[in-house]
């Protein structure tokens, strides 16, 4: 059995006063009309990994309103080797806290514990959109399959901040400079070498598949850097640029990433909407192809409301392929006939809404 949410409980989560659900480790298909709760049960998973969850919300934006008092969610995590307790909370105007077995832990522990990967429909343009969510698609991909790498990404978040602080003050002692640049070249070569790493992952794990979606070729465009050495010259030369524009205008936080429609020769940005949608799907599951090769156990999968974009066909070929993986992945559609093709082999949560409140059923 693959690492699996075996448990889920929410409480002043969004529209859910309180929901708890009981899983075996099969697919979990959420089901109901628009706005009655489904991607909120996703983001909550979503949120049993490091970072803001699929919809990036701050902590206060998760709250139930009008009763404001803080959410809660509980996970049970089970697989090979694995039995956990998870449990986050946020209070009014507190950031959210992490528990993994009753003690408080970092939310970059969290990716010790499962691995997750999601696509939702606000990802439909990444292709023809700005850099930033194409960074950030290309980051989870990389956590999945480095765990470190979100502390890497703080480490060199943090170090520009205090850096830019001082070019927007027109600090000129190169010494508060030389030592953030010495922090922002270490973790920027890391970041750039794990995104490299996991764009080579992706494509061998793209490379013979057996697949019903198109296969992607990704690039990463960036600065020619690779050393640490390479990026504290570089911070060092590019200071007087960075003090006219008030922040650092070379490094991994000005990155972008390609792709290619392989089979077509066509850059993800010409392709059609529908061939959008493909590579995306295609990426996602080559990415826990890639995970499930390396590790032995195929990732959470989340897939907001991707059925009801597929036709019969590649509907099917989609939840076969996520069964050959044998991944818990939870899906979202308005009605139980988008999962038809499933069958047995997942669980079927109704989800509506009554007097203001989300209601999950499991069938």
């Amino acid at each position: 059995m693959t690492p699996h949410v075996a448990s889920l409980t929410l409480s002043h989560f969004r529209s859910h006063r309180r929901a708890r659900l009981a899983l075996d480790g099969r697919p979990v298909a959420l089901h109901g009309p628009n706005g009655a709760g489904k991607t909120n049960l996703m983001e909550a998973v979503s949120l049993l990994s490091p970072g803001r969850g699929l919809r990036r919300a701050t902590a206060e934006e998760i709250i139930r309103r009008p009763e404001a008092i803080g959410w809660k969610i509980t996970a049970e995590i089970a697989g090979p080797g694995l039995g956990h307790e998870v449990e986050l909370t946020a209070e009014p105007g507190q950031p959210r806290t992490t528990r993994i077995d009753g003690k408080t832990a970092p939310q970059t522990a969290l990716a010790r514990l499962l691995r997750i990967v999601w696509l939702v429909p606000a990802q439909d343009r990444l292709w023809i959109e700005g850099a930033d969510g194409r960074r950030r698609f290309l980051d989870r991909i990389a956590l999945s399959f480095l765990p470190d790498h979100a502390e890497v990404a703080l480490a060199y978040e943090k170090a520009m901040r205090e850096r830019n602080r001082l070019l927007k003050d027109q600090v000129t002692d190169a010494r508060w400079y030389t030592a953030l640049e010495a922090q922002m070249a270490e973790a920027g070569a890391a970041i750039t070498a794990n995104r490299r790493d996991a764009i080579a992952r992706i494509t061998a794990a793209q490379e013979g598949a057996a697949t019903a979606f198109p296969a992607a070729a990704l690039v990463l465009e960036t600065d020619e850097l690779t050393t640490p050495e390479d990026y504290a010259a570089a911070f060092a030369e590019s200071r007087g640029r960075d003090m006219a524009a008030g922040r650092a205008l070379i490094g991994p936080h000005r990155a972008d990433l390609a792709a290619t429609y392989v089979d077509k020769a066509m850059p993800a940005a010409q392709c059609s909407t529908g061939e959008q949608k493909a590579l995306l799907i295609s990426l996602v599951l080559a990415n826990a192809r890639a995970l499930k090769a390396e590790t032995g156990a195929a990732p959470l999968v989340l897939l907001d409301e991707v059925a009801a974009h597929l036709d019969a066909g590649r509907r099917a070929a989609l939840f076969d392929e996520i069964c050959a993986l044998g991944a818990q992945a939870w899906m979202t559609g308005t009605g139980p006939e988008l999962f038809v093709e499933l069958g047995t082999r997942a669980q079927y949560v109704a989800v509506a809404e009554t007097g203001g409140a989300s209601e999950a059923r499991l069938l």
